[in-house]
Parts: C-alpha cells; sequence; structure tokens
C-alpha cells in the first residue's frame, strides 16, 4: 500500500491560509498560526511568497481567478440579456457551493474592510476584483437600458444589489440572500426598461 503523496509545501500553505485569514481575521493571525496549519517553516513562507502579504494577495488572486472562471460559466449559461446580467447570482450560488469557503462572506469585501491601506499586492488584487464587477456589469446593463447613463445606473444599483447579498452571508439575515437579491435586481432592471 502507498502512502499518499503530500501537497508541495507552497499548496499546503496557500491552501491553510484560504482556510484560516478569512474566517479569523488577516491582521489577527498570526504567521506562526498559518506555518503551523500548513505543517511549513517560516523560509517556505518567504521564500514563496515574500511576506504575509504576499500570500494574502495570492490567496486573493487566486479566488479571484475561481470566481471569475464561475461567472463566466453563469453567463455563459444564461439564455437572454436579462438572465446574463442576473447570472452574477447564480455565480454566488454556485460559487460558495463549490468552493466550501470557511468564512461566512466575501474574503475581498473582508480585505477591503479590514485593510484599509492595503499594501501594493493586496491593493492591486482588490482593484482587479472592484473592476471586474463594475465593467462587467455595465457591459451586461448596456442591452437592457435605454441609453448610457441608464446603463450605468443599472450596473451601479446591481454592484449595490450584489455587495448586500454577501453582506446578508456575513449576517445570517435574511435566509436566502441570493433569492432576494435576485428580485431586487430584476426591478431594478424592469425600472430602467420602462422608466
Amino acid at each position: 500500500m502507498t502512502e499518499a503523496r503530500r501537497p508541495p509545501a507552497r499548496t499546503r500553505l496557500l491552501d491553510a491560509a484560504d482556510r484560516v485569514l478569512f474566517e479569523q481575521g488577516i491582521r489577527a493571525t498570526p504567521v506562526d498560526d498559518l506555518l503551523r496549519e500548513a505543517g511549513v517553516s517560516v523560509s517556505t513562507l518567504y521564500t514563496h511568497f515574500g511576506s504575509k502579504d504576499g500570500l494574502v494577495a495570492e490567496v486573493l488572486d487566486t479566488r479571484l481567478h475561481d470566481w471569475r472562471m464561475v461567472w463566466d460559466r453563469c453567463v455563459v449559461a444564461a439564455h437572454d440579456d436579462e438572465g446574463r446580467l442576473l447570472a452574477i447570482f447564480d455565480a454566488v450560488a454556485t460559487y460558495r457551493e463549490e468552493q466550501h469557503h470557511p468564512a461566512g462572506w466575501c474574503a475581498f469585501l473582508a480585505a477591503a474592510d479590514e485593510l484599509p491601506s492595503a499594501p501594493a499586492a493586496i491593493a492591486q488584487v482588490l482593484a482587479s476584483h472592484t473592476d471586474l464587477l463594475t465593467e462587467r456589469l455595465l457591459h451586461l446593463s448596456r442591452p437592457l437600458a435605454q441609453n448610457q447613463v441608464k446603463a450605468q445606473e443599472l450596473a451601479d444599483e446591481m454592484a449595490l444589489i450584489y455587495t448586500g447579498v454577501l453582506a446578508s452571508y456575513l449576517r445570517g439575515y435574511p435566509g436566502s440572500p441570493v433569492e432576494g437579491g435576485r428580485r431586487a435586481a430584476q426591478a431594478a432592471v424592469q425600472a430602467r426598461r420602462t422608466g
């Protein structure tokens, strides 16, 4: 019988950071806890990531990639323009189901809240997440709005609803944030079509 191979140290450290940082807090989690959880030495952290901030940035970047892939799939699966815009809610539900992250809400919002003056590497990933959100929502809003101003208003409302859905997971209320978010988004779409 062969013994299962342990994942490489870099992977173990990324996995440990992903499990711990957004549940316990980025700044509240000592580096030693991450190292112990991963079963690696401090030199592994510095060799692969340069610092704890570099590790946080890499974890966020991995999550951003995973989120983009899920959202892409949901947009492609939609059958019409409204469905493509509302696919963000399907993506939230799918991402939460597939990824099994222990934290109750969004790692990007948690990092932005905890690190308002984030180090450059983390700030860059947070900005990439914001850019993805705002640019894609605007792109998907255009076919549903009467003009560019209405499209921007709809995209802004969608971002606000999406953020509210994520915050609802943190609070644990309401019980079905994705369903409530979808209903609010459908009302926003309807208002832009008729308003």
